[in-house]
């Protein structure tokens, strides 16, 4: 009798941050050698080019082009009524697909990464009269969209105490809710050593004393050349690395400015899969706050600059790190240069900034999480 287990991990490429989580505990299953296979799914894989469109390619615009269009629509889902229509309309493109998968892959659970995977989840299990587990895994940590709890009945995973309390405010028991901190990759259970950090430097081809990591996810930073060209206007005694990701547009604005300017000592990456290096030899790293890459940074000891974030969908990551003094927000990119300039000169000012991130005894949930999906 084949021991096995299967799970069924559903996202939408709305972001990285729903796929994440998902490749992280399937990686840690794979390599702990756990009697576990997973099955990734994009909800939308089969939803039509009008569908992907709209909601994967539309978000990803939005974010980059029209931000306030994309803070009015998230603003106006909060109206239950709206959020409804929405749920039913995009469970329309999904059901067909995630009905097939359940039919063949039969899996022993089903893991929910994306509000809008929430509604066809649960009609076809209770079309098909199937009693398989479900959990949702809310990868916003701080702040969710009422979205999320449009269905009270749901066995939910969050990531802080405080979405916690606001969950229980919305009506959802107590005893459906466990909290873990935060899923990531496992090399980020720990920071790199010096020894580390220093054979990263030299093989990355780093010199200067100190860096600046400039980095934004898939898509790469939003207004990163304003960003690039106010730095290159000072004398900067630190090497500046950015990361583009998909965005070819700001990689080639990247290097045209490098060219223009003569500094040697920013480096211009695309697309990479060295992540964990880039961000553990950086002093400081600028970047949008994502809950993904957020977390990383900070478990990783470095400290995070935001020069812009989504409201309300990433304002919780903010205000965490404003209140716990972990970092710095400053949306004005001149008066963000100069704090930069004066973080990475005073020692004693990074230090206590490194310090205040220590003390928050921040850890990579994976293990734990991993651990309780298979109870």
């Amino acid at each position: 009798m084949n021991s096995r287990k299967k799970f069924l991990f559903i996202y939408l490429k709305t972001g990285g941050g729903h796929l994440a989580p998902a490749k992280s505990l399937t990686e840690y299953y794979t390599k702990h050698n756990y009697d576990i296979d997973t099955v990734l799914v994009d909800g939308l894989e089969k939803g039509g080019r009008l569908a992907k469109s709209v909601i994967e390619d539309g978000y990803r615009m939005l974010q980059s082009k029209s931000k306030w269009i994309y803070e009015y629509i998230y603003a106006i889902h909060k109206i239950k009524f709206v959020a409804h229509i929405s749920a039913f309309v995009v469970s329309l493109f999904m059901i067909k697909h995630l009905a097939e998968l359940v039919e063949k892959e039969q899996p022993d659970k089903i893991i929910i990464l994306h509000f809008f995977a929430i509604k066809p989840v649960y009609k076809i299990l209770k079309k098909n009269k199937l009693d398989i587990p479900v959990v949702t895994i809310v990868t916003d940590p701080y702040i969710a969209h009422p979205l999320w709890t449009l269905r009270k009945e749901q066995n939910f995973i969050l990531f802080s105490e405080r979405l916690k309390r606001n969950f229980l405010k919305r009506g959802i028991d107590g005893n459906d809710i466990n909290v873990f901190p935060f899923v990531l990759g496992e090399r980020f259970s720990k920071p790199a050593t010096e020894d580390e950090r220093l054979d990263f430097k030299n093989r990355l081809g780093f010199t200067q004393d100190k860096v600046l990591l400039i980095l934004g996810g898939g898509d790469g930073i939003p207004g990163g050349v304003n960003i690039l060209r106010k730095l290159m206007r000072m004398e900067l005694d630190f090497d500046v690395a950015i990361v583009c990701g998909k965005n070819k547009e700001l990689y080639e604005e990247a290097n045209e400015l490098k060219e223009e300017y003569g500094y040697k000592n920013l480096t211009v990456y695309g697309f990479v899969d060295f992540i964990y290096e880039l961000i553990n030899i950086a002093d400081v790293v600028v970047s949008k706050c994502g809950a993904s890459t957020f977390m990383e940074i900070l478990i990783s000891n470095k400290i995070p600059v935001v020069n812009n974030y989504l409201w309300e969908q990433e304002k919780g990551n903010v205000d965490f790190i404003i209140e716990n003094k972990l970092g710095i927000y400053e949306p004005k990119v001149k008066r963000m240069r100069d704090k930069i300039k004066n973080l990475l000169k005073d020692d004693e000012l990074m230090n206590g900034y490194k310090q205040n991130i220590s003390d928050m005894n921040l850890r990579n949930g994976l293990n734990e999480v991993a651990e309780h999906l298979i109870t």
